[in-house]
């Protein structure tokens, strides 16, 4: 007799079932059921399009092992979901080829409201499935951080770390460590409401609902979340009535048990152009540094990239560009991909050599790391006076000079905010200020004073004193 489409589906789920972790099976295939199967064509309806993120990169290979097997060779698949929870006019179509990452979109309906929450709407999480726990390299520099991430995604009614606040530079892995929690938080319970997106669109968002009288439905939807993920929350800086918005959505959250994370340049001390009140939210819960990636991290991560593009680096290659790539992980995976590009092009086994010249071009090697000692090192020299000086109240012209080039120079060279060179130089955030813009005025007239800047800065960037 033969087996419907159900029965055919079946099949290809007990293969799956063999070959998965329970735990993974119950979470991302049990719910998928089939719409069809006809002319080679198997239509499956999923829970949300996060799921076939998931799929499409994470269960691609045992997925179409058990289609080949049940259904034979050249199927095309299409998933299928539903915008709005239970309303099938919304419905969207994803297909993917005999079946391929590749995913080419085919919505038979317009997309919903993105602030409408009837039905508790499923939405998109704008996760990306590749930011796991499980490619999150481990270094003491993010050791803290990391096992901090894992113990909120593990134990999601645990809101001792509510808010969690992580910063950092620029590359040390932000992004990749808050999108590991809400990817775990998914994996584990499919049905959560878990929301990442950055600082500039959620205020965006907001501009767009108040232009057209949407901001109750904005409120709503954002009330609805059950973890939400703010990337860059330094960007709502100065923007007062994205703000106070935001510090709605917070108290909402925060006082019904919703889990909030947030990222930042900087730590909540040093945020400028903030509310005070938003501020102190921001610690009321845990707030944790990634810091710059120590050698034992930039060595690991080498060796996952190579391991994932399949290639082999010899220990003297790792160590080369891990001596010498050392502000941040991005920087670490933009050389792997120039090395591997240069590498094909050139139809060349990867060596020392052509490492040497794939870093010449993209780093500045040995580069000396610019911040407030340095520069305070070199004003100090050039000026020919003692540090020790410029932390006195002494108001003599030349320790005046050199003390308001140092401020400058700090916050032009390290972006550091004024609170924190004020605190380093024990001035007040308005001395800082009133600094920093009579440096700035008196360039655009004094001669000299653009020459001392240029010399102090030639020699910053040489190194020499």
């Amino acid at each position: 007799m033969e087996k419907n489409h159900q029965q055919l589906w079946d099949d290809c789920l007990q293969f799956i079932k063999d070959n998965i972790p329970a735990p993974q099976y119950e979470a991302w295939f049990q719910p998928i059921t089939s719409l069809g199967f006809e002319d080679k064509k198997l239509k499956l309806m999923l829970h949300s399009p996060f799921v076939v993120d998931v799929l499409e990169q994470r269960y691609m290979q045992v997925l179409s092992s058990a289609i080949k097997k049940v259904y034979g060779p050249s199927v095309t698949l299409t998933y299928f979901y539903h915008q709005v929870k239970n309303e099938p006019a919304s419905t969207v179509g994803l297909r993917s080829s005999s079946p391929s990452p590749t995913i080419v979109a085919q919505s038979t309906s317009q997309p919903a409201n993105p602030f409408q929450t009837q039905n508790r709407q499923t939405f998109d999480p704008q996760l990306n499935p590749r930011y796991t726990f499980e490619n999150y390299c481990a270094g003491n520099s993010n050791k803290v951080a990391r096992a901090i991430g894992e113990t909120v995604a593990n134990n999601p009614t645990l809101k001792t770390f509510n808010p969690l606040f992580v910063f950092g530079p620029t590359g040390v892995g932000k992004t990749h460590l808050i999108q590991a929690i809400g990817v775990r938080l998914k994996e584990t319970n499919p049905d959560a409401r878990v929301l990442y997106i950055n600082a500039r669109l959620f205020e965006s968002q907001y501009t767009a609902a108040s232009m057209k009288g949407e901001t109750n439905n904005f409120f709503h939807f954002y009330q609805s979340i059950d973890t939400l993920i703010i990337d860059d929350i330094q960007d709502l800086q100065k923007k007062p009535a994205t703000q106070n918005t935001f510090f709605h959505i917070f108290n909402h959250l925060h006082q019904n048990n919703k889990q909030i994370i947030m990222s930042s340049d900087c730590p909540p001390a040093e945020m400028e152009g903030f509310e005070d009140r938003l501020l102190s939210r921001f610690k009321w819960g845990m707030s944790v540094q990634l810091e710059k990636p120590d050698a034992e991290l930039r060595r690991n991560v080498l060796r996952q990239k190579a391991e994932q593009d399949g290639i082999e680096l010899s220990s003297d290659i790792i160590d080369y560009i891990a001596s010498n790539v050392t502000e941040s992980i991005r920087d670490l995976e933009g050389v792997m991909v120039s090395l591997i590009g240069r590498a094909t092009v050139l139809n060349s086994e990867i060596n020392l050599d052509l490492a040497k010249s794939v870093i010449s071009n993209s780093i500045k090697i040995n580069r000396k790391q610019v911040n407030f000692e340095l520069i305070l090192q070199h004003v100090c020299a050039y000026y020919n006076i003692s540090p020790d000086a410029l932390f006195t109240k002494s108001r003599k012209r030349e320790i005046s000079d050199a003390r308001q080039m140092l401020m400058y120079l700090a916050k032009k060279l390290t972006k550091m905010p004024f609170t924190a060179i004020g605190s380093r130089i024990d001035r007040n955030y308005a001395t800082v200020i009133y600094s920093c813009k009579n440096i700035e005025e008196r360039l655009e007239l004094e001669k000299q004073l653009r020459e001392d800047v240029d010399s102090i800065e030639a020699s910053i960037n040489s190194g020499a004193i």
